[in-house]
Parts: C-alpha cells; sequence; structure tokens
C-alpha cells in the first residue's frame, strides 16, 4: 500500500481536533472499509493523535502524522489478523527513541530489499524528531529516511511482523509465537563523533545485508 498516498497534506494544524479528526477519519474508512468498521478507524484516529501529541516539534505537521500513523497501525492489524493479504515478509526494527538505529536501518533494508521486504519502525520511547546524525549518515550512502518519523511502539507492529529487530531497547517488545527476534547491541549513535557514528552504521549495514539475503533465500521459489 502507498502510505504517502492522501496524507491530508492541506489538513490545518489540531487547533480544531474533532474537525480535523473527523476528516482524518473519513479518509481512512474509505480505505480500510473492508477490513474495519467506521467506530474501530475512529478509535484508532483518536489514539494515535493522543500517543503523537507530545512531539511538540511535530505539531506543525501533525494532522498527517496522525493519519499516516493510523494508516499504517490499521493496515499492520489488518494484515496480523490475516484480513488482507501479506505477499512479503515484514520487519520492524525498534530502538528507544526511533530516531537513530531504528531509522538508520530501516533506511538501509528499504534500499537493500526494495519491495520484497516491507519495512516497519517503533520506539518505546519516541522522541520528537528524527536524529540529524542519521540524515548525515544517510545522505553520505545516497539515501534520506523519506516520510518516516519516530512513533511508539504497538501491538499491531508486532503481531504484523515476522522478524523484530530490537536496537537497545531492552525487553520492550511483546514476545509472540512465530516471530524471529534478532538483538543487535550497536552503541547509540548521541554523543558519538562522526567516524565512530559511521561505523555504526556500517556495522548495521553488514547486519541489514545479511538479513535481506536470509529473507529472499526463504521465500525464493524453489525449483
Amino acid at each position: 500500500m502507498d502510505e504517502s498516498a492522501g496524507l491530508g497534506r492541506s489538513t490545518p494544524p489540531l487547533g480544531d481536533p474533532s474537525g480535523v479528526l473527523e476528516r482524518i477519519t473519513r479518509r481512512l474508512v474509505g480505505r480500510h472499509r473492508q477490513s474495519f468498521s467506521r467506530e474501530t478507524v475512529q478509535r484508532y484516529v483518536a489514539e494515535c493523535a493522543d500517543l503523537l501529541a507530545g512531539g511538540a516539534r511535530l505539531r506543525r505537521h501533525l494532522p498527517a502524522l496522525v493519519e499516516r500513523f493510523a494508516d499504517q497501525r490499521l493496515s499492520a492489524l489488518a494484515r496480523g489478523l490475516g484480513l488482507c493479504p501479506k505477499p512479503v515478509p515484514e520487519v520492524l526494527f525498534v530502538c528507544t527513541e526511533n530516531s537513530g538505529r531504528s531509522q538508520l536501518a530501516a533506511a538501509l533494508m528499504r534500499e537493500r530489499a526494495g519491495d520484497s521486504v516491507l519495512v516497519m519502525t517503533a520506539g518505546s520511547a519516541p522522541a520528537a524528531e528524527i536524529a540529524p546524525v542519521v540524515r548525515r549518515l544517510l545522505a553520505e550512502q545516497g539515501l534520506d529516511p523519506g516520510e518516516e518519523f519516530p512513533k511508539p511502539l504497538t501491538s499491531e507492529a508486532v503481531t504484523a511482523a515476522d522478524v523484530v529487530v530490537t536496537l537497545g531497547c531492552g525487553d520492550a517488545c511483546s514476545v509472540l509465537p512465530g516471530r524471529r527476534y534478532l538483538d543487535w547491541d550497536l552503541p547509540e549513535l548521541g554523543g558519538l563523533d562522526i567516524e565512530s557514528a559511521r561505523a555504526v552504521r556500517d556495522a548495521l549495514a553488514a547486519r541489514v545485508d545479511n538479513l535481506a539475503r536470509e529473507l529472499a533465500e526463504a521465500t525464493a521459489p524453489r525449483a
């Protein structure tokens, strides 16, 4: 699904939250009508608005982020419940703030795997924005985080994932059967000099390459 479509860029700030959330709900009801009732969509939109409201730096773009987050959660829930097709493996990268290592790993995986893997990110205590060092490290590789933003870890993301990769967030992720869990113990980017941060990026890239290759081999049709 193209999560950038119909995100309501002209939606005004949440100065009138009831009106803005109602417009978001109407759009998402149309998008998810085959899986969920209006009441379910409305509940998710309201909850996502509450979860993201604390990020003061996000307020200018808050309506679009609420819509995107609710759309992602509803889509993940539908896939996790088997209400819609799940054509490719899903990998969830989780760190504490969802602004550093998890975003870096996600961008690297998207570049390596393309459309053959669905990539998600989350944080146990999300920051307000993606760390500038991550943008710099990705720019050096000709990459960027796209429309990603720090978001809280939710049960829907874990339920939909086939592989959950944790990066320094402890036991924040619930352990569900049928999922593969990996813990990549790499230093936090905050406070590192740029050369040390590049070393973390390169170590992440090597692990991402291995995981992407394993997923490709696991899903390749057998002769």
